[in-house]
């Protein structure tokens, strides 16, 4: 780790709480490979180490190099219902938004069908909603104290 990682981790660690060391060691390593320092990304890596399955495909998930999101993923035979959370939790506080909805698609159903499938219910109805609202503070740390 870099010493920039080092102090950050000093200064965060008694501040963020962490699912396990796994995702401890993923969310400082995923921050060196990002291409801005900023909420957007920090909550973003915080979110997708929360689960082993979004770790390990985090490169399905999110391109670091364009810094784009890849709503396809949500479709991948690796996903579970864990992950799938994960991943739209991820997006929607890195884009502010529901970038897995297909404009292209006439299916006003299915569109409605994913966009509930981003609601505070269906999100944190789960093991991980402890870590979830910690994402959110890292991502909104004007309205934390």
């Amino acid at each position: 780790m870099t010493d920039l990682t080092l102090e950050r981790k000093k200064n965060e660690k008694d501040n963020i709480i962490f699912i396990n060391e796994e995702h401890e060691k993923f969310y400082y390593e995923k921050l060196e490979e990002v291409r801005y320092q900023d909420v957007y990304h920090m909550a973003l890596c915080y979110c997708l180490g929360i689960n082993n399955d979004t770790r390990k495909n985090v490169n399905r998930i999110y391109n670091f190099k364009n810094g784009c999101v890849k709503p396809k993923c949500l479709h991948e035979g690796w996903q579970t219902d864990g992950s799938l959370k994960v991943v739209r939790l991820a997006f929607n506080l890195y884009c502010n938004g529901i970038p897995s909805i297909n404009t292209d698609n006439n299916n006003i159903k299915e569109q409605i069908d994913e966009c509930k499938r981003y609601t505070v219910e269906d999100l944190f109805c789960c093991v991980y909603a402890p870590y979830f609202w910690q994402a959110i503070q890292i991502r909104y740390p004007e309205y934390t104290g």
